[in-house]
């Protein structure tokens, strides 16, 4: 018998600027205790995703096209977590699912909202919990990379950056410079992640760097970021270059103006630069590709899961979304929710 039911994060009012950290309308309550009805299932979470794009759906008039975040409802986001109450068929106790339904301890899922996770999947079920598909996606379909490519990657340290930087060098780039914040980034980026060099955009200038490392110019630019980064991946453009736009987190914090860059169309026309917006929801077909292509490349040791694991109660997932905005973490940021009754990894 439930007495007590399970913390969740609530949405207590949108945000309504961009400088507002979203820890300031966010609150960790207690839910009603509920039941699974037939065909449900009880997941105690184990795992939680932290995404920027989560900052986004707390406006009431999010950009993003997918339902933004609701006043007095508990968040939805990516978590990975095990069955502890089952009432369907299909999913036993005891099985690890992904679903999206976190940001709380448990979830009440029904048909079609759970994900079984193989037993053998990587180091451990948290590896699913990665920004792959949106990084495959506009690498591989919509940016076409390929050998001989001069590849440019902003938020390079970031979860969708950092996995399609390696995602090119897995695809034959003939080189691959990330741009990040910071030594300690930018450090990561070619010792530990593997690519061929790193600019630092708080120390570094843009247009000396990307002149010394790409002298002919940039033939592919993947962007997160928007912004001057963008305008300077334009001025070092090769002729038919490819620019794939994933985000403008430059717009998303601070005052925002850097998500709005300054499109030098006269440039853009004269060396025939193809600029290619992409959304990021996919289809199974996307996520079925990207997951072959993860499986095959971690095995080889081509591609490593860039990421920080914090551990601590659902308030840590809270935290770790304002310092994901902020910069302060490198890769796929996911919380090891404290508590749970099974500590995978």
């Amino acid at each position: 018998m439930i007495v007590q039911g399970p913390s969740a994060v609530v949405l207590r009012a949108h945000r309504t600027d961009l400088a507002q950290p979203p820890s300031s309308v966010l609150e960790v309550v207690t839910l009603p205790p509920r039941e699974p009805a037939a065909g449900q299932v009880r997941v105690r979470n184990l795992f939680q995703q932290v995404i920027a794009a989560s900052g986004d759906l707390m406006f009431a008039t999010s950009q993003i096209p997918v339902p933004a975040f609701r006043v007095g409802e508990p968040l939805y986001g990516p978590a990975i977590g095990r069955v502890v109450e089952s009432r369907a068929d299909d999913l036993p106790m005891g099985t690890v699912v992904l679903h999206m339904s976190g940001w709380r301890e448990e979830s009440i899922l029904g048909p079609g909202e759970a994900f079984p996770v193989p037993d053998n999947v990587f180091p451990g079920p948290e590896y699913v919990l990665n920004q792959g598909v949106p990084a495959y996606h506009g690498i591989v379909d919509i940016a076409t990379v390929g050998e001989g490519d001069v590849v440019l990657v902003s938020g390079a340290a970031g979860g969708v950056g950092s996995m399609a930087a390696q995602i090119a060098k897995a695809r034959g780039a003939a080189s691959v410079i990330g741009i990040a914040g910071g030594p300690e980034k930018t450090r990561y980026l070619v010792a530990e992640l593997g690519l061929d060099a790193a600019i630092d955009y708080r120390s570094d200038d843009l247009d000396d760097r990307l002149t010394e490392l790409a002298p002919g110019g940039i033939t592919v630019f993947f962007d997160t970021i928007g912004g001057s980064q963008f305008e300077a991946a334009l001025r070092h453009a090769a002729p038919g270059a490819r620019f794939a736009l994933c985000g403008t987190l430059a717009g998303q914090i601070g005052g925002g103006d850097g998500g709005h860059p300054r499109l030098d169309l006269m440039t853009a026309i004269a060396r025939e630069v193809q600029i290619h917006p992409f959304s990021t929801r996919h289809t199974p077909e996307q996520i079925e590709a990207w997951n072959t292509h993860y499986a095959k490349w971690h095995g080889e040791g081509r591609i490593r899961f860039a990421r920080t694991l914090l551990d601590g109660p659902l308030q840590r997932a809270v935290t770790a979304q304002d310092e994901l905005l902020a910069g302060v973490h490198r890769g796929n940021v996911i919380v090891r929710l404290a508590g749970s009754a099974d500590r995978t990894s």
